[in-house]
């Protein structure tokens, strides 16, 4: 079907309630639709649009200083994380917001909805005709084409003079979904994948084969001592579609981990935005991944599949939607791995500093969050085929990013490994005498395609090739999607011991990792990442060198090491 772009976004803004434009100040804007997407002209009155407010927070850097004073060793406050409570002060927005906004939603008859713990963001549902009113706005359905949804987004929207400084944004208004997430009907997996022959255990290295738990446990020391303490937790990603079934964990466990006892070796399920993991559902190998290789690595850990529906009402893949969820827990995950994510300039600059604030948020809190940096090397800028193109929530200084890795002794980077450098993010602190040197030596390579002052990602890496799972039969998967849920186990077991010890988790992980533990990772130098971007120009990415590099990071954990340099 094709539909013919619609000029009435462009000329119809300036028009709209132009008498009370004088009253609004325009607070954001695009230029132009994505690819992909076109309008069918303004959206229709009486539909009803369902919008999210983020309410200004009284101190901007009051979480980001918190979560560091708890994470960076030099700091006295170092492993002091803040209770539930504690958090909701620092970002509960002022008084003068609340009732900012508490007047403006009267004087227009609407109730919303808190969606937030601490109550900086909340919901309203309105006709598009008030929407337009509110916001001095264009809603507009666009289509989009190689799916054929629709949505209602606008082209800029501007916030009343009375709600200055209170109101950070609007959403989802000028942001629209990824493309690539939109013509499955299931989430876009991070990973490429391939069938290979069952393979059975006793082999002369436990890696010829596929990587296995044996595989791990040899390469990076991992114990298989059970986890004994009570408090202890591991968070898992799930989205629908990615369903984990118990009875493939169970058949898992019995052909790579029949020394468990599988009373302890299980998981639960929370659901999200409607989600449920039905075990009735087919298998797509992500969610078995996930959790046959937390469950079967973190022995004895307890493990929570937190499955997010495929009606999540936060428009960032129900990303927003977990960890307000998370919030709200008196004790949410130690660990918490994602094995997903979307290219950086999918979502405004505003809108990632609010998801990254709430990661911020939890790390304050003592939970460490572990993303899958990507399976597309350096990326592909969308609007200039010359521009790498970073990933998103990787570029969060408030995440720890997990590269991948490839082979055994020694590893090398895995081809696909993303990383780079943020246009959105200055690099943090905590990277500074890592990354200077690598730029210093290698910023050559590449120049231009990126932006060398950015938060630089990977942080680690682990390996990401021929992880064997079971889904009945058994496949071989690939991806930091496989890295991500590794060193999640790694880090609950380092929490376990923590714990028993009267010592507080690991937490947010970057500044301790860069000064400190650093000295525990064993430094990747061979391989390179890798992606051809335009056809007239050849493959190009980043190698792994000396030090940190934007594929493998400070390089892979041992766990023996790291059990040393924590005193353990």
């Amino acid at each position: 079907m094709l539909f013919l772009k619609s000029l009435l976004p462009f000329v119809c803004l300036g028009l709209v309630f132009a008498s009370n434009l004088n009253s609004f100040v325009l607070h954001e804007n695009v230029k132009s639709v994505p690819d992909g997407f076109v309008s069918l002209g303004s959206a229709q009155p009486q539909d009803i649009v369902k919008l999210r407010i983020a309410l200004a927070q009284p101190n901007k850097n009051a979480i980001a200083d918190a979560v560091y004073n708890v994470s960076d060793p030099s700091n006295s406050l170092y492993g002091q994380h803040l209770s539930k409570a504690e958090v909701e002060a620092l970002i509960a927005p002022s008084q003068d917001t609340k009732n900012a906004v508490s007047s403006w939603l009267q004087e227009n008859g609407l109730n919303p909805t808190t969606t937030s713990p601490a109550g900086d963001w909340i919901s309203i549902s309105v006709p598009v005709s008030q929407a337009n009113s509110l916001f001095a706005a264009n809603f507009t359905t666009f289509v989009h084409q190689d799916s054929d949804k629709q949505f209602i987004r606008t082209l800029s929207y501007s916030l009343p003079k009375s709600l200055q400084g209170h109101v950070d944004l609007v959403h989802p208004t000028v942001i629209f979904p990824e493309p690539a997430e939109l013509t499955s009907a299931k989430p876009k997996k991070k990973r490429a994948f391939h069938k290979v022959e069952p393979v059975g255990r006793g082999t002369s290295s436990d890696c010829a084969n596929g990587t296995t738990p044996a595989c791990l446990r040899d390469l990076y020391r991992i114990p298989i001592t059970p986890a004994t303490n009570k408090k202890n937790s591991l968070g898992v990603t799930g989205f629908f579609g990615n369903n984990a079934h118990y009875s493939f964990l169970e058949s898992f466990l019995k052909m790579y981990r029949p020394d468990v006892d599988l009373k302890t070796s299980n998981f639960t399920s929370v659901g999200i935005d409607g989600g449920s993991n039905d075990q009735d559902y087919p298998s797509v190998s992500e969610g078995e991944l996930d959790i046959q290789y937390t469950v079967g690595m973190a022995t004895s850990v307890p493990v929570t599949y937190y499955f997010i529906g495929y009606d999540a009402q936060d428009d960032l893949g129900g990303f927003l939607d977990e960890a307000n969820l998370l919030l709200g827990l008196e004790n949410p995950p130690l660990v918490l791995t994602t094995s997903y994510g979307r290219r950086e300039n999918s979502i405004s600059l505003e809108l990632t500093k609010k998801l990254c604030n709430v990661y911020a948020q939890l790390g304050a809190r003592g939970t460490t969050i572990l993303y899958a940096s990507g399976d597309s090397g350096p990326g592909c800028s969308s609007t200039n085929a010359t521009l790498f193109q970073p990933t998103f929530p990787s570029n969060c200084p408030f995440v720890t990013s997990v590269g991948g890795t490839q082979g055994y002794a020694p590893e090398e980077a895995w081809q696909g490994s993303s990383g780079g450098f943020s246009n959105y993010y200055r690099r943090p602190f905590y990277q500074t005498t890592a990354v200077v040197p690598y730029l210093a030596l290698h910023g050559h390579q590449n120049v231009g395609r990126y932006n060398a002052s950015g938060r630089a990602f990977p942080d680690i890496a682990a390996k990401a090739d021929n992880f064997l799972i079971l889904e009945p039969t058994v496949f071989a998967v690939s991806g930091t999607s496989a890295s991500s849920p590794t060193v999640a186990s790694i880090v609950a077991l380092l929490n376990d011991r923590l714990l028993n010890k009267g010592r507080p988790p690991l937490g947010f992980l970057n500044p301790w990792l860069y000064s400190v533990g650093q000295f525990a990772f064993t430094d990747i130098t061979k391989g390179n990442s890798s992606i051809q971007c335009d056809e007239n120009d050849p493959p190009r990415g980043f190698s792994a060198e000396v030090g940190w590099d934007p594929v493998t990071g400070l390089g892979t954990p041992r766990f023996d090491k790291l059990v040393s340099l924590l005193g353990l």
